[in-house]
């Protein structure tokens, strides 16, 4: 099936001329962000073809637009409208052309948590907000909520589309309504089930950026070795594996099911790595990056070794890992409210898990010095130790 943007336009103009270079305008515009030709969809009341010699001039017009497929939609008007709508636009003066945009409510569906995730949401939110002003709703949700209620308030506000936070917002979305679209994110993983509403997009930084800031700081690494939890993440290991063969980097990649499984790959990896050649990847995951237990074991052996270690979670630099990757959070929510803006204007969110790509970069320094790595602070975002 051939994918296409549907482009929305109520067309109010005077000349067949003026229609060409609309549709010319349109093209242009479509053409800096996607290489696709564009479906404009040109939307006028029957009323006004029947009165208005020259409304199907005009549309003409933009069909003898090269790269412009031009599908006309006829609606009836309103019968106590009065004067069809583009009379009624000369009339009073309207403008050439006015761009329709449906102005339903977005809503967001947020987890009703304390610090530090609190803020970390809260920031996020304020980037959905700047990206679609005026258009977002706020739903706090705590551990129980009224799944009917929910639905009933999103029907008596019209809303078609939701982007859920966390897995809190995330759980909520799965009970409304299947006609209203989802977009979800702040989470780092979810299951077949939970992407079948639409698009989530990750905490988890996308691999191919950790590679790339590796390779800038330990240019003669070769291999990359990283346990994971399956259930967690092999989508991600997926990814990683196509981006490591970008890179010219062989990927390691062993599941582990339990911390005691995780701490013999790691035992294995050390006593055989080569400081030269070899880089450790801790990603987000509860099982094979715990905290208590495989957290000081890799930091003890990488220092010991000289062995560079990155991440996915900015707290591990402060602990002594080389580098990692974390969400720019405000940015991240202007994605998910563009997803949400493509939902709204017909533009379904497809059932999938995207990696991180708005992100910043922490440094630990002093571990660069005993690797005798040269970190540029300037190239990152937050420096440890501080």
């Amino acid at each position: 099936m051939r994918v296409f943007r549907l482009l929305l336009m109520l067309l109010l103009v005077t000349s067949a001329a003026r229609a060409e270079a609309v549709a010319a305008r349109v093209n242009v515009l479509y053409s800096q962000e996607d290489t696709r030709s564009p479906r404009v969809a040109v939307i006028y009341a029957e009323a006004d073809a029947a009165v208005d010699a020259g409304l199907g001039a005009m549309i003409a017009g933009m069909e003898r637009s090269p790269g412009i497929e031009v599908v006309r939609m006829q609606v009836a008007a309103s019968p106590d409208a009065g004067l069809p709508p583009l009379a009624l636009a000369r009339r009073i003066g309207g403008p050439p052309l006015l761009v329709a945009a449906a102005e339903e409510p977005i809503a967001v569906l947020y987890p009703d948590i304390g610090e530090p995730y609190r803020s970390v949401i809260a920031t996020i939110i304020e980037g959905i907000e700047k990206e679609a002003p005026n258009r977002i709703t706020r739903f706090a949700i705590g551990g129980s909520f009224d799944a009917q209620d929910l639905s009933s308030e999103l029907k008596r506000q019209k809303v078609r589309v939701v982007i859920a936070l966390g897995r809190n917002g995330l759980r909520a979305a799965s009970s409304i309504d299947k006609d209203i679209a989802v977009v979800a994110g702040g989470i780092v993983s979810a299951s077949g089930e939970e992407t079948a509403r639409g698009t989530v997009l990750s905490l988890a930084p996308d691999p191919a950026l950790l590679f790339s800031r590796l390779k800038l700081l330990a240019p003669r690494s070769r291999r990359v070795f990283v346990a994971y939890e399956p259930r967690q993440n092999a989508w991600l290991i997926e990814l990683a594996r196509d981006a490591a063969k970008a890179h010219g980097l062989q990927l390691i990649a062993l599941p582990a099911s339990d911390i005691k499984g995780a701490a013999e790959h790691y035992r294995k990896f050390f006593a055989d790595a080569d400081p030269q050649r070899d880089a450790l990847w801790l990603p987000q995951d509860t099982i094979t990056a715990n905290e208590s237990t495989i957290l000081p074991l890799v930091l003890q052996e990488s220092w010991t070794k000289g062995i560079a270690v990155f991440s996915s979670s900015a707290p591990h630099v402060q602990r002594g890992v080389l580098f990692a990757l974390y969400p720019n959070n405000a940015e991240l929510g202007r994605k998910l409210a563009a997803s949400a803006l493509d939902a709204a204007a017909g533009s379904p969110p497809a059932p999938s898990v995207l990696p991180l790509r708005d992100v910043l970069a922490a440094v630990n320094t002093r571990t660069a010095r005993r690797l005798g790595i040269d970190a540029s602070e300037r190239e990152f975002d937050l420096v440890f130790p501080q």
